[in-house]
């Protein structure tokens, strides 16, 4: 057991790390997370040896996981029903957008430019087309855009790209049979009835320190995430789906979404990003960063070239379209899910996850940072986020604002 503790302590460690420097610079703390792993690995390896932290060990896999299900669910049930069904269109409009154009085109960058074989570069192209729920939901956690209109519509947006990104992974690289139809069908199932279940059952058995509502949406995420896993596909893919279905009652349960958020960013997702980050080694992308470059400039310009046209015809301002599409171009979470899963099935290789790892993680701080500088939307801010960062609330003068203004 003390091996274990020692691994935990290392990972609690690490995190602790990476949220001041988050906290420091005003960066998703997912992002920092992976950037602490992948620094974590060759420090490491450069001492004690890389082993330390057992990436592989079932435990670490088990809370990673758990991780990647609740953050995904966090995000599906930050859906506000109301707004989607007001702003579907446009949500929609701008979710497939996202996800066609660029994933093709960095199949094509994959293949044509850096020789990657059929499967590697498709795979490839799946998963930079992903936008980060945790990029996103951290971004409009931490400036309020969460509570308005338009982070809304963002985060439904982002649902539809990663739902393409998810459905695209398990048709291509899962094998369909009786078992993905059955897992379809209990899907279906679960996303009618858990919203006529959940609110009777909480109003029963809710509002006690046993937790009941935790329980009952963990036992309820996990048996659908170990139905996903035998059909073939991916845990991560009910999870979001009936965080959207739930969006009307669990997502509207401020204290009940702060209890998970806080067992879910506080416990589970560092080991996740943390374990992410520590597969990818510096070495190997050092030796061969033209890969890494080709497939950041990809991903960034299909974003562009398919998100704000799209963001302009719904007559979003110049800069509110470049804030959405750049957000959009945010890729992390879903990206990693499906690298993680090539690796793990022999899609592609240790060289192409770390290339591929690496561009990701390049496409999460790249467009963030440049949107938050330039083209945030601060006039869109709830009166209180206002009011901490003070702003000039008027569009012309945004520009001129610096980032210690933002942070006094």
């Amino acid at each position: 057991m003390t091996a274990i503790w020692a691994q935990a302590a290392l990972v609690f460690g690490l995190a602790l790390i990476a949220s001041l420097i988050a906290h420091r610079y005003r960066l998703s703390t997912a992002l920092v997370e992976i950037i602490v792993g992948i620094l974590a690995r060759a420090a490491l390896a450069a001492t004690v040896g890389a082993e330390v932290f057992g990436v592989q060990e079932p435990w670490v896999k088990t809370l990673a996981g758990i991780g990647a299900i609740m953050l995904t669910f966090l995000a599906g049930a930050e859906l506000d029903p109301d707004v989607f069904r007001l702003k579907w269109k446009e949500s929609a409009a701008i979710g497939v957008a996202s996800f066609l154009i660029p994933s093709v085109g960095c199949w094509a960058g994959a293949h044509y430019l850096l020789g990657w074989e059929s499967s590697p570069a498709l795979l490839a192209g799946i998963a930079l087309a992903a936008t980060s729920v945790a990029v996103v939901y951290t971004v409009m956690m931490e400036y309020g855009f969460n509570r308005v209109e338009y982070g809304k519509t963002i985060l439904a947006a982002c649902f539809i790209t990663d739902l393409g990104t998810v459905v695209t992974l398990g048709l291509v690289f899962s094998p369909f049979t009786w078992k993905t139809l059955l897992f379809v069908a209990l899907l279906v199932a679960a996303f009618v009835g858990l919203p006529r279940l959940a609110p009777r059952l909480f109003a029963l058995f809710g509002g006690r320190p046993s937790e009941f509502e935790a329980k009952f949406l963990l036992f309820a995420l996990m048996a659908l995430g170990a139905l996903a896993v035998w059909a073939g596909s991916e845990a991560v893919l009910p999870a979001y789906v009936i965080g959207m279905a739930l969006a009307g009652s669990v997502g509207r349960d401020a204290a009940l979404i702060r209890r998970l958020r806080t067992i879910t960013i506080g416990l589970l997702t560092p080991f996740y990003f943390l374990r992410a980050g520590y597969f990818v080694s510096i070495p190997t992308v050092i030796a061969a960063p033209l890969g890494v470059i080709v497939l950041i400039a990809v991903e960034i310009f299909t974003k562009i070239v398919s998100v704000y046209p799209v963001a302009r015809a719904f007559k979003a301002p110049h800069k509110d379209a470049m804030y959405t599409t750049l957000l959009m171009a945010s890729g992390l979470t879903f990206g990693t899910i499906s690298a993680l899963f090539g690796l793990s099935n022999g899609i592609i290789s240790e060289s192409q996850y770390s290339t591929l790892v690496a561009a990701i993680i390049g496409t999460a701080v790249i467009p963030t940072l440049v949107a938050n500088k330039f083209y945030l939307p601060r006039y869109l801010l709830p009166q209180e986020e206002t009011t901490l960062a003070e702003p000039i609330r008027n569009a012309e003068i945004e520009e001129s604002l610096d980032d210690s203004e933002v942070r006094s």
